[in-house]
């Protein structure tokens, strides 16, 4: 597409978007004006749909009226309700999947399974500059196993000079690395730099060595086209409060793929992933459920559920494709008004990625708090970025056009 510098072109494709009625299904945070403001941070954290609190005070009503009554009826069953719209989302098969916890919790249950270093295949691999917490938990499972970080951890970096990984480089190392090489756990979607990997390629290559592939799809889901099922991933995390919008602490999606369905190894266990048939029988014995839910530990948080029900629902109303669509022009359109406009940023995102553009400008800090004080909604990651995610389902061209007019200003 050709994109135009001016008002004129952005509201011409706000007029022609397909998705332009669903920004008025979200609440748009507004100034102490009662004017919109520019909202560029669901990456961070997406808006909250207007149909939230519909679903909230259901579960409350149904909490005031029958008490218990209600887990025995609804609640127990609720995690349930989300498994076709989640297998969706990540294309999985329904029984792949299940919401639960939060994605931490849910990388370190998944890791305990994943993750069993044996003699000199004891080595786990993720990005360098990966979101810490995925880094705190690598390093714990390794040490819980008995090994040391600085024996078993392999860090991913970009080459001398750039800033992002290649492809090319990230399957060289997991060949080199061979029969050494356990578990690759690597994001989806990098926070920092936006940088989008190729998780079928790199899948294939783990395997091909012997290992097991998992990824952190915080910055993923809901952002990108996934094909988790048909790519033979073997496990997947992500949160559902970014790109998904249910709302903060909402619960976390998991993905075990099938095969490992009969799992006999390790792994953390609890009531509610026993079998559903002999569950309430409260014997001795753990007889885990044949599907993702065998990694269940306990019953689901329903009050944090249902925002994330509201928001499933415009989700498999759009599409991830037609999400996609318009998520790759209104960043191709800002990454251009940049380049226009604003030629001392740097863009450290690649043309591989989400939403999200990593802006490296100067004063970086200095800029970020006047955008702040402007009515702009972004964020900062230390040391020197500026992250812009708009959003396909309530961010508008004519909101780039106009965030790039306080960016110059700024200066």
């Amino acid at each position: 597409m050709n994109y135009e510098n001016s008002q004129s072109f952005a509201d011409l494709m706000d007029h022609n978007d397909s998705l332009k009625s669903y920004r008025a299904k979200f609440h748009i945070p507004k100034n102490k004006y009662d004017e919109d403001l520019l909202y560029f941070c669901g990456n961070s954290l997406g808006l909250q749909p207007k149909s939230v609190r519909a679903f909230v005070e259901k579960e409350l009503m149904v909490w005031e009226k029958d008490g218990v009554l209600g887990q025995h009826g609804r609640w127990e069953k609720y995690h349930e309700r989300l498994a076709e719209s989640s297998s969706r989302l990540v294309a999985a098969k329904p029984w792949e999947v299940v919401v639960m916890n939060a994605l931490t919790v849910n990388l370190h249950f998944l890791l305990i399974s994943f993750y069993q270093p044996k003699g000199k295949r004891n080595k786990i691999m993720i990005e360098k500059g990966a979101f810490p917490s995925d880094q705190y938990a690598v390093e714990s499972q390794i040490k819980l196993n008995g090994y040391n970080p600085e024996d078993c951890l392999i860090e991913l970096a970009p080459r001398l000079g750039e800033t992002t990984l290649r492809t090319e480089d990230i399957l060289m190392t997991i060949s080199n690395t061979g029969e050494e090489l356990a578990t690759v756990m690597m994001g989806g979607v990098n926070y920092y730099t936006g940088q989008a990997f190729d998780m079928k390629a790199i899948t294939e290559a783990g395997h091909k060595v012997g290992a097991i592939v998992g990824f952190d799809l915080a910055h993923a889901a809901g952002n990108l086209v996934l094909d988790l099922h048909d790519w033979d991933v073997d496990f997947a995390s992500w949160c559902t409060y970014k790109y998904l919008c249910a709302g903060p602490g909402a619960p976390s999606g998991i993905y075990i793929h099938e095969k490992h369905h009969d799992w006999d190894g390790q792994r953390l266990v609890g009531w509610w992933g026993q079998n559903k048939q002999t569950r309430f029988e409260m014997g001795p014995d753990f007889d885990p459920i044949q599907t993702a839910e065998g990694w269940q530990i306990s019953n689901s948080p329903v009050m944090g559920m249902a925002p994330l029900l509201a928001s499933m629902e415009i989700f498999d109303e759009v599409g991830m494709f037609a999400i996609r669509e318009k998520g790759e022009n209104l960043t191709r359109f800002l990454e251009y008004l940049i380049e226009e406009n604003l030629p001392n940023i740097s863009v450290i995102t690649p043309k591989e990625r989400g939403c999200q553009l990593s802006l490296v400008v100067p004063n970086g800090k200095i800029i970020f708090e006047s955008l702040s004080k402007n009515g702009v909604v972004c964020d900062w990651r230390e040391p020197d970025v500026i992250r812009i995610a708009p959003h396909p389902l309530f961010n508008t061209f004519a909101e780039v056009y106009q965030f790039i007019q306080i960016l110059k200003k700024s200066f």
